[in-house]
This record gives C-alpha cells, structure tokens and sequence, in this order.
C-alpha cells in the first residue's frame, strides 16, 4: 500500500523544524505560524520530537567509529575492475538525478570548496534564530554557567563574547554535534530582532590561525577563521560590513 504524500502545507511544517528552507521560505512559514496557533503546536510537537530524538541519539554520533569499520575493503585482482565501473556507474547515476533535482528546484547544493563549518553555522543560524520558544538551552542571563558547561563538553575553554557596544545582547546558547565532535552556539540580538550565531568547534591543527574569510550559504553570511584550539564562524543576514565589525569584536576577545 503506498503512502499518502504530505500536503504542502504539512511539508513547510516539516521542512520548517528540520531546517531544510531557504531564508524567504522560513519567512512565509515564520508569518504563518504568527497568525496560526494550530500550525504553531504542530510546529512545537515537530520540535520536541526532533529534540528527543536527538538526545537520544545525538551521544551515539560522538562515540569513535569501530576499527573495523575504518579497515580498507581486500579486493580480490578480478573485483577491482569491477569496483571501479559500478563506482563510475554511481556517480553516474547520482549525476543525472542531482540534475534533475536542481531543475525542479528540490535541491539546494553548496558550491564545491566550501568549508564545513561554513555550511554547519548557516544551518544552526538557519533553524534556531526562527524559534520563539526554544532557541537555546541555557539562557544568557546564565551566562557563567553556560560558558562552564560549553567549555566541559568540548575540553576547551569557551568564552561568551560581549557584543553589547554593538547593539547585540547574548540570548544564550546550547551543544551542537559537528564533524569534529562536539560544537558550541551562541546567540545573540539586537533591539530591532535581528540574530546572528556564534558557531565554535574544535580546532585539530592548534598551531595554525588563519585571517577572516567569508562565504556564504543558502543567503546567510559567514565570516570564519582559525584560533588556537578552536574554528569560529558568525553567520547571520546583516550586511558584510556590519557582521565583520561584530566578528572583529569577537575576535578581540577570544584571541589568545
């Protein structure tokens, strides 16, 4: 038996919560939810189903992968050719469907080259600035326990910028998973509700800091770069002159 489709409007609701719309779309869905108080639970059902999920299941992604699974595969002599084509095969294939995905719009791809922690601070930007009820975990008037607690979880010490010169207060902050390992956000805002994440994740290469550098994601502004211990990136939808200054800022603060 085939399983009845979403209508759109459920789809937006889903898309919404797992963070797979782009800015103007989360804007629409954002203004709906403002003026729908049923679509609004269905929203915070969505989000709390997705929070358990991922305490439930987010220690296993930080759990090292068993040796035998990091093993090389033994070809035999005669496999190997046989490897090579259904691997070419794949790509292939994949090609023509990635094709057909971004025609019909279904698909948003990151330009070839761009940083991870570029792609993972548009995303937390992307699905907590929205939230109302729950954009963080520890609040920012709890802020000596949150830079506690952020500084445990990733073995490093983590400090919570101030940015009020600026205009931007700390609204607080929570743990990510990154891909290298455990990931630090903090938020902030200004008088006219204007957010931008402040996205912090381990560093392997300790001797190595590098200059800002800027990218872009689904129309969220990154600036990142490279100090001591830690990668930085401060993504959100200002002007390129305004989330440098407040990057600079940061900057100042945390350099070692």
């Amino acid at each position: 038996m085939m399983n009845e489709r979403l209508s759109p409007e459920l789809e937006d609701l889903h898309a919404y919560v797992d963070g797979q719309l782009t800015p103007q779309a989360r804007r629409r869905v954002t203004a709906r939810l403002a003026a729908d108080s049923q679509a609004q639970r269905q929203v915070d059902d969505y989000t709390a189903l997705r929070d358990r999920l991922r305490a439930l299941y987010g220690p296993v992604a930080l759990e090292p992968v068993p040796p035998r699974l990091l093993r090389k595969p033994r070809f035999r002599q005669w496999q190997r050719p046989m490897a090579a084509m259904a691997a070419s095969l794949m790509l292939l294939v994949a090609g023509g469907l990635l094709g057909v995905q971004l025609e019909r719009g279904h698909l948003t791809v990151s330009p070839i080259g761009t940083p991870s922690i570029v792609r993972e601070a548009a995303m937390a930007y992307t699905v907590y600035t929205p939230e109302v009820r729950h954009p963080v975990e520890v609040p920012g008037d709890q802020a000596q326990h949150l830079v506690s607690w952020l500084s445990k979880r990733m073995g490093v010490p983590v400090q919570a910028p101030q940015l009020d010169t600026l205009g931007f207060g700390l609204v607080g902050g929570r743990l990510l998973a990154s891909d290298d390992g455990p990931g630090a956000l903090l938020m902030y805002e200004n008088a006219q509700g204007q957010r931008v994440v402040l996205y912090a994740c381990l560093n392997e290469d300790h001797e190595r800091d590098s200059a800002f550098r800027f990218g872009q994601e689904d129309g969220v502004s990154v600036f990142h770069w490279l100090e001591g211990p830690l990668s930085y990136a401060l993504a959100g939808e200002l002007d390129r002159g305004g989330l440098l200054a407040l990057a600079e800022a940061i900057y100042q603060q945390t350099a070692i």
